[in-house]
Formats: structure tokens, C-alpha cells, sequence
């Protein structure tokens, strides 16, 4: 195809912004999911497992390799959740607090040169528009159950 579409648009632009988030937290030995997923955990009272999931979009065995990798490196720990026996309460170490700051402070960084370069204008146009697209797909409005 030699237009350009609006999901090859979101796909390449998607894919660069994960390879300097990636190249970003090499620095600081780690990767792109792990900075994600430190920003998605509470850094006060920690997380439920179940809830991480599908805070972060992502799919159960992918977040549970994640998870293991972090609490073998150190930047979190498992604790039983008080209020549902079954569960597990996913909190930050020292450590993860610290590289959660390093996480933090690049995305915070990554907004505000985008906030920079960008009118508030356009950058509003492009909120609704990914909202309008994310609403979309959620409420089945382009593909149905039904389409062969």
C-alpha cells in the first residue's frame, strides 16, 4: 500500500517512540516494559496483580514474565493482599522506587519537548482524535462480532 494510513501512522510513530524508550532505559539497564509497568504501580500502597493488567493493556502471561524478571532484579516484591486472600499485592522496593523515578523523569521529559514543538491546538486535535479512535475499537464500531 502506498498511502498512508492512519494505522500505519499510529504503528511506525508507536514503534519509534518504544525503540527511544527502549535505547533510553538500556542506560539505566532496563527496558521500555519495565519503566511501564513501574509507572503503573502504586509507590505508596503497591498494586493488585489483577488490577495491573488491565491498567497497563496487557495480557495476563505477558505482564506475569515482566513481573518475574522485576521481582528477581529487586525492584519489587509480592506481599499476600489483605483483602482477598487469593491475591497478590505488587509494591515497590527502594531500588524500584528509584528506577521509577529514572522512568518518571523520561516520560515527563518526552511530553514536555512534544508540548514544546507542538501547538496546544494541534496537540488537542491529536487527544481527541485518539480518543475518538480507542472509543471506536472498544465499542466494536469498525469491526462487528458478525464481519467474515
Amino acid at each position: 500500500m502506498k498511502e498512508r494510513t492512519i494505522d500505519y501512522m499510529l504503528r511506525t510513530t508507536w514503534l519509534t517512540v518504544q525503540k527511544m524508550y527502549n535505547e533510553e532505559a538500556s542506560k539505566f539497564d532496563s527496558t521500555m516494559a519495565t519503566g511501564f509497568t513501574l509507572l503503573s504501580i502504586d509507590p505508596e500502597k503497591g498494586t493488585p496483580s489483577t488490577a495491573l493488567g488491565p491498567k497497563m493493556g496487557m495480557e495476563a502471561t505477558s505482564l506475569s514474565r515482566i513481573l518475574k524478571t522485576m521481582e528477581t532484579r529487586g525492584l519489587i516484591k509480592r506481599h499476600p493482599n489483605p483483602e482477598d486472600g487469593r491475591g497478590v499485592i505488587i509494591t515497590l522496593t527502594e531500588f524500584g522506587r528509584e528506577k521509577r523515578a529514572y522512568s518518571k523523569d523520561r516520560v515527563l521529559k518526552f511530553n514536555e519537548t512534544i508540548k514544546n514543538n507542538i501547538s496546544a491546538e494541534k496537540l488537542n486535535h491529536f487527544y481527541e482524535v485518539a480518543d475518538l479512535i480507542t472509543y471506536m475499537v472498544t465499542n466494536k464500531k469498525i469491526f462487528t462480532p458478525n464481519d467474515k
